[in-house]
């Protein structure tokens, strides 16, 4: 690919994203939580120096004003900075930094609900006559006083929140202090794309766009129905088929008149977060492509977190998926999220650094969870510990994958000069930056080798896809373009393996196992167990 094409390409063609938990980042206060100026004071850890790590942008996790239910995706004031991440002159400096540093910034934006401590709702719940009733879903009870359906909670027990004083029921898809907005209202609308417009004046480079599946409802609000293959989950909210309580009919509008706010603005970028009912459902994602405008957004691919650590089945999703898209339809591949277990308890370490391989040669925006870089692996909560309101099953939630940053080995991993507000990893003196910056085979070298090998590779930015046809549990495939070609070949396997291939002649300039720049002969290379490698053509 020229330079000029390359000049041509928006700024998230390619980039890398590196998502910051807040929370868990640094405490710059010793308060035990982390927070925006101990996120200032780490940038040069992401970028701008020799020894950085290398990536492009930052998606920062929910820091708007929340009572906290859930940790900020509870939101009381879209245009306010929580007391505990800092106030809005430090977040202003973060944004002027980490642009100094050509770092760009995507924030999390919440548009499904609000906090109930929010204004609005205080206002709606007022009275049925209030102003801003309708800013909400209200409902009235179904006979006998029951729940108007049957839509459930993603946090258990119904979706539907009984409010005395009004004797009618709110939507509340997330916890009861999470009451659903309703889109339907176009005042709601312009709100919301009033708060997007706030955030964009200031310069912030794209938004994260949270739960957007539920924007839009049915209107006659029908009951779910079972799920046919699942209806005996144990999760009861898996038990149904969100057929009327989500994906409804105005859904790609509403989010069109998003992508329309961006569009007044130069260079910016919408991500969605909207997981399909059924793993590997392509054509969801692809619906989120086709029906969106501009090409400035593109949806969160979730499924290489939800798929089996499986050669096979990782290639046939990804063949499929890259030859659907559209040369400017950027697929955005993450391995980890605050969500969900991370890659390396998932998969366990050894195969986490050949993922780290993959995510990081794939076409597209790789993003990776802060830690992974680091191998960090999900930490056992006890449960008097236990933070997460999702944690309604028993276990944990989603505390054991959002637990400190370690940063040393010495008091509090370095996170904090406090007790955090998450406990910290037994092995946090093995696996944490301080350590593994000097360490040549560790899990920060070869992210750091990896994104110094991107950002120089217009081949694996910019270039062709094309997967080899190889041995079982081994994948394969070929980034390039006019000037460079770069084979990836990666073990999924405990096992040593032969691999023997056209396309294999060059030599190997990284290796999860270190000793790179090796010459590979004529069509033939053995890989260890668990071993990721990239080839250079000769």
């Amino acid at each position: 690919m020229s330079d000029s094409l390359k000049q041509k390409k928006d700024w998230w063609h390619g980039a890398v994203v590196y998502q910051i938990y807040p929370r868990s980042f640094y405490d710059s206060n010793g308060d035990g939580v982390g927070d925006l100026p101990g996120i200032i004071k780490k940038l040069d850890y992401l970028t701008g120096t020799p020894g950085s790590l290398g990536v492009n942008a930052i998606w920062i996790s929910p820091f708007y004003r929340s009572p906290m239910a859930d940790f900020g995706y509870d939101v009381s004031d879209y245009r306010e900075v929580d007391p505990i991440f800092g106030n809005m002159t430090d977040f202003d400096k973060l944004l002027h930094d980490a642009h100094s540093r050509g770092l760009k910034v995507i924030i999390d934006f919440v548009p499904n609900h609000t906090s109930s401590q929010h204004d609005w709702f205080e206002q709606s719940k007022e009275s049925r006559d209030s102003k801003l009733r309708d800013w909400y879903v209200w409902r009235n009870p179904s006979r006998g006083g029951e729940p108007p359906n049957n839509w459930r909670s993603v946090f258990g027990g119904s979706a539907w929140q009984l409010d005395e004083k009004t004797k009618q029921y709110y939507l509340h898809t997330f916890l009861k202090e999470q009451p659903d907005l309703n889109w339907d209202n176009p005042e709601v609308r312009q709100a919301m794309k009033g708060v997007m417009r706030f955030w964009f004046d200031k310069g912030v480079d794209g938004m994260r766009l949270d739960a957007v599946s539920w924007l839009s409802k049915d209107a006659q609000f029908r009951d779910d129905p079972l799920t046919p293959t699942n209806h005996e989950s144990p999760d009861p909210y898996l038990q149904l088929l969100h057929s009327f309580s989500a994906q409804g009919p105005n859904l790609f509008e509403y989010l069109n008149e998003l992508v329309e706010v961006a569009a007044e603005y130069e260079d910016r970028f919408l991500i969605t977060e909207a997981y399909p009912d059924v793993p590997g459902e392509i054509n969801h994602y692809l619906n989120f492509y086709s029906k969106l405008r501009h090409n400035i957004c593109a949806p969160f691919n979730f499924e290489c977190i939800r798929f089996p650590w499986d050669a096979h089945t990782y290639r046939g999703f990804i063949d499929v998926f890259q030859e659907k898209l559209g040369p400017d339809q950027p697929p955005i591949y993450n391995f980890g999220n605050h969500d969900k277990p991370r890659l390396a308890s998932r998969i366990g370490r050894d195969s986490a650094k050949t993922a780290a391989v993959l995510l990081l040669t794939l076409p597209g925006i790789p993003f990776i969870y802060y830690g992974d870089e680091l191998g960090m692996r999900d930490v056992k909560i006890p449960h008097y510990g236990v933070q997460d309101p999702f944690a309604h099953q028993g276990g944990a939630g989603r505390d054991p994958a959002r637990t400190p940053m370690q940063w040393s080995a010495g008091p509090y991993a370095g996170f904090s000069s406090h007790s955090s507000w998450l406990p910290l990893a037994e092995d946090s003196t093995e696996f944490n930056y301080e350590k593994e910056s000097q360490q040549e085979g560790s899990f920060f070298n070869l992210y750091k080798k990896l994104l110094n090998l991107r950002n120089d590779s217009n081949a694996l930015r910019y270039g062709t896809y094309r997967s080899l046809n190889l041995p079982p549990h081994i994948f394969g495939f070929v980034r390039e373009d006019d000037a460079e070609r770069l084979t990836i070949i990666l073990n999924f396997s405990g096992s040593k393996v032969s691999v023997v291939s056209k396309a294999l002649k060059g030599k190997i300039i990284l290796s999860t196992h270190q000793d790179d720049e090796q010459p590979v002969a004529l069509g033939e290379v053995a890989l260890r167990a668990h071993e990721g490698v990239i080839i250079e053509s000769a």
